[in-house]
């Protein structure tokens, strides 16, 4: 990978990591687009690393939030276990979403089946076109959320389950995670930023494994060029991410999900005839 790559996808990853259309499914369009080489360990750990990127914009904005502590007094007669899951609550909640993820994704990849899935772009055209759909109705579906609903650990732990869907490319962490919310009665804005909150240890933790895994397998990746795109991927990736987020919450709030719908039909339609016909989609030799 150059710069060129680097800086494109970088930017198609902040703009699309917190959109429900499936950041690493445009990723990976794109890198087929830009003639980047699929199958490359050091591709696949690209593709989580600068997510990771666009993530820590979330810590950014959201900081006060982020780095929360329950004050209030904890219910009478309280152990001293329950005082501190009342003190970190916050946190505890992100664990429980968690571990969901924590399974299926390492089962996944662990059976290789991961590494499969991020090298077919025909399953991300499907995924998208079968998401889209769905995006049309979900609203009149599951957009019965009150404000008086906040996120318990139940919730948080069905919604760590639908998040698991994600490790489809196509499918989006963002969109799963967002209608697993409001299934479970929460406003879309309240979802919206719980699917961003998680996303921070999710991403980390698949950050950590793929880098254990590059540096186990083969430390021949870490050359100096490589090192400086996965930085640069990294910061290019958090800019973008900062920038689309608040906008997103607002469209989203006010306007729904059908505008994105109507998006991952096109694109998924449109890979899918290309793909049909024996065209390319490597754009740049």
């Amino acid at each position: 990978m150059d710069w060129i790559q680097t800086v494109i996808i970088a930017i198609v990853e902040g703009l699309t990591e917190f959109l429900p259309v499936s950041s690493t499914g445009h990723m990976i369009i794109t890198q087929n687009l830009l003639g980047v080489p699929q199958g490359d360990p050091f591709v696949h750990a690209f593709t989580f690393i600068i997510q990771f990127g666009a993530i820590l914009s979330v810590v950014c904005l959201y900081w006060r939030r982020f780095f929360q502590l329950d004050n209030t007094p904890a219910p009478e007669g309280s152990t001293t276990l329950q005082k501190l899951k009342h003190r970190f609550y916050f946190y505890w909640l992100l664990f429980v979403g968690l571990v969901p993820a924590m399974v299926i994704g390492l089962l996944a990849k662990k059976s290789g089946l991961l590494d499969w899935l991020l090298d077919s772009v025909l399953v991300v055209a499907i995924m998208l076109v079968v998401g889209g759909v769905f995006m049309l109705y979900c609203d009149r579906l599951f957009n019965k959320g009150s404000e008086a609903n906040k996120v318990n650990e139940k919730r948080a732990f069905r919604i760590g389950i639908y998040q698991c869907i994600s490790v489809i490319p196509g499918v989006s962490r963002s969109m799963a995670t967002i209608v697993g919310g409001m299934t479970q009665g929460l406003t879309r804005q309240r979802a919206a930023e719980f699917s961003f909150f998680l996303a921070v240890p999710t991403m980390a933790g698949a950050t950590l494994l793929d880098l254990l895994d590059l540096m186990k397998e083969d430390a021949s990746w870490a050359t100096a060029h490589n090192i400086t795109m996965l930085l640069l991927g990294c910061v290019v990736a958090f800019v973008v991410a900062l920038l689309a987020m608040k906008w997103f919450v607002a469209f989203l709030t006010k306007y729904g999900f059908k505008a994105f719908g109507i998006y991952r039909i096109i694109v998924g339609g449109i890979i899918l005839v290309m793909l049909l016909t024996g065209h390319s989609l490597v754009m740049v030799d």
